[in-house]
């Protein structure tokens, strides 16, 4: 298939374009401007545009058979009311600007593969099992998601099948949250956040594009996934976890939840709660994980 995608660039789009790729798919990336140098596989190439904005790329966007938006702002900053502004902007402007250009695709096959986050459901200091049938919550994060997948439901009026692809947190080489907390382990700093006992979803990059290509394989998916390995782990046990695969103590104490509130603002009690989200959906459609356990994910990427 001919795969359109934004936000390739990032660690999650390289991952998943190298898949794409090695499968016999083309891909095309949209960046905002193209840098001397930039390696790609043989079958992928860039488009230039702006994704926030209209613009001649829709155009050709509209010729692709797939579309996969990987593209928003990092939510890991401290929020102020101008970040919390580039945060939805980042994921709404763009989510509208691809939709417009799907209305080309009417009478056509046509997939869209829309990034969402467990953050969707709130955040919960309990130990309740969030499924893509659970509510949505009513904090930032979960209003911000709530309002990304709607922009990306739009698309169905032109009868392409859309999915909503929830992330938990992506644990990847190149990037992501090992990117920032493996250098504080090798300096033995690493240590549980707040109680430790907040729930923690994960996936390992290699699951994550390998979810999209069982997805494209698999139209008869759609609407909500949760793309978050089956078993879920405490805070603490991520710590300790990382720690024994890294070979190096986790005998720092607890980073109490005020510290973190002080550091990073309302982003701060965002990592002081968690969820226990669970894949019901891709297990029910038969999806096999190479890393369903943190241990051997984490052995993979930093062991």
């Amino acid at each position: 298939m001919n795969v359109f995608m934004t936000g390739g660039t990032g660690f999650v789009g390289k991952t998943l374009t190298g898949e794409l790729t090695r499968r016999g798919h083309t891909v095309t990336i949209l960046t905002r401007k193209m840098k001397p140098g930039q390696a790609l596989p043989e079958e992928a190439s860039f488009l230039e545009g702006i994704p926030t904005a209209r613009g001649a790329w829709q155009e050709k966007a509209s010729e692709h058979d797939v579309f996969i938006n990987l593209a928003g702002t990092s939510i890991f900053s401290r929020w102020t009311d101008e970040v919390k502004k580039e945060l939805r902007d980042s994921r709404i402007l763009i989510t509208r600007n691809l939709v417009e250009a799907l209305q080309g695709r009417r009478g056509k096959e046509t997939h869209f593969f829309s990034t969402s986050a467990v953050g969707y459901y709130g955040f919960h200091d309990d130990d309740e099992e969030l499924t893509e049938e659970s509510p949505p919550g009513t904090d930032f994060l979960a209003t911000l998601a709530a309002d990304w997948e709607a922009e990306a439901r739009r698309a169905e009026a032109f009868g392409v099948r859309v999915v909503l692809c929830r992330f938990g947190i992506v644990l990847g080489r190149e990037g992501g949250m090992l990117g920032e907390i493996v250098p504080l382990f090798r300096f033995y700093l690493g240590s549980p956040l707040g109680s430790g006992r907040q729930w923690f979803s994960w996936i390992h990059e290699r699951d994550l594009a390998g979810v999209f290509l069982f997805l494209m394989d698999h139209p008869d998916v759609r609407g909500p996934v949760n793309c978050t390995a089956p078993e879920p782990v405490r805070n603490r046990e991520m710590t300790e976890t990382l720690g024994r695969v890294l070979r190096v103590p986790t005998f720092m104490p607890s980073v109490p939840g005020f510290v973190l509130r002080l550091i990073k603002g309302e982003f701060g009690s965002v990592i002081l709660e968690g969820q226990r989200v669970l894949p019901r959906k891709l297990q029910a459609a038969g999806f096999t994980f190479r890393f369903p356990q943190l241990r051997g994910a984490l052995q993979d990427l930093v062991g």
